[in-house]
């Protein structure tokens, strides 16, 4: 029996509503032994830590990119005061999902990085890893990260990673392993999948992203969604499938994928070392 770790997964997220329990239940019983719940913003604190607690999961503390429109100082205060006043919580992981995105048209790049730079920072105050959002991101983030570096290095992990070889080899060097999710799946990905097989097998952990980032079975096309095929639901339960495909773009068994990432894991993030049922 070998045991998967689902490193950035938003169960939390209105896609799952109600059926949350039970997709969380058949990731169990495929072997996803923990899931690793982001916050997004400071009003999804508390609902995370609940769904940790609630399901033996872990959590990470954070305000997302995307979320940073509507973000001040003070929910950097509250994050601040979150994690002190959960400094104890084995569950508590990280500090994410941070990160810089240049993706989505419309963001204030200045306000962006002025919220990740001090997350870094609380980071860095608080002893914890960090899940860094690098979405056409890569050497921006690289450089806040060269910039402080807290005593010991850098821990965590760079979510959806999907830069170069070059800058894949930047962040390893920083101390960061790579998650790789649903996006290697695709035929079409030719970097990516060159990445998953060729990175040193202890820089990889897996993630799904999920209800984001669809693998290449639940995707639809544009022409397909508007002829009324419904997009599918990404969930933790597609994390044994998506580690079969990087398995076999390496040339090894799904176990030596699955005790590998798991290690992985837990050197990114080494709270995940007391939850783990090994």
């Amino acid at each position: 029996m070998y045991a998967l770790v689902d490193t950035h997964c938003h169960l939390d997220a209105p896609e799952f509503g109600h059926e949350m329990p039970a997709i969380r239940a058949r990731a169990a019983q495929r072997n996803v032994q923990l899931c690793v719940i982001p916050a997004v913003a400071s009003t999804n604190f508390t609902r995370v830590r609940d769904l940790a607690h609630a399901q033996d999961d872990a959590y990470a503390l954070g305000i997302h990119p995307l979320c940073t429109p509507e973000s001040d100082d003070t929910d950097l205060a509250r994050l601040d005061a979150e994690l002190e006043a959960r400094h104890d919580d084995p569950r508590l992981v990280a500090v994410g999902e941070i990160g810089l995105d240049y993706f989505v048209p419309g963001l204030d790049a200045e306000k962006q990085a002025h919220v990740f730079h001090n997350q870094l920072q609380l980071a860095c105050r608080h002893a914890l890893p960090v899940i860094i959002h690098v979405r056409r991101s890569v050497d921006q983030v690289l450089r806040h990260l060269r910039h402080l570096v807290p005593s010991g290095g850098w821990r965590g992990i760079a979510h959806a990673f999907n830069g170069s070889m070059q800058q894949a080899q930047a962040c390893i060097e920083l101390g960061l392993k790579l998650g790789f999710g649903g996006a290697v799946t695709f035929e079409r990905a030719l970097q990516l999948r060159r990445l998953a097989a060729e990175l040193p097998l202890d820089a990889i952990v897996l993630e799904t992203d999920s209800p984001d980032i669809p693998p290449q079975w639940l995707y639809r096309t544009q022409a397909q969604r508007a002829a009324g095929e419904p997009q599918g639901r990404n969930d933790p339960g597609e994390l044994p499938r998506i580690a079969e495909v990087v398995a076999g773009l390496r040339g090894i068994t799904m176990r030596e994928l699955a005790e590998a990432t798991t290690r992985n894991a837990i050197a990114a993030l080494p709270r995940l070392s007391s939850l783990m049922r090994l």
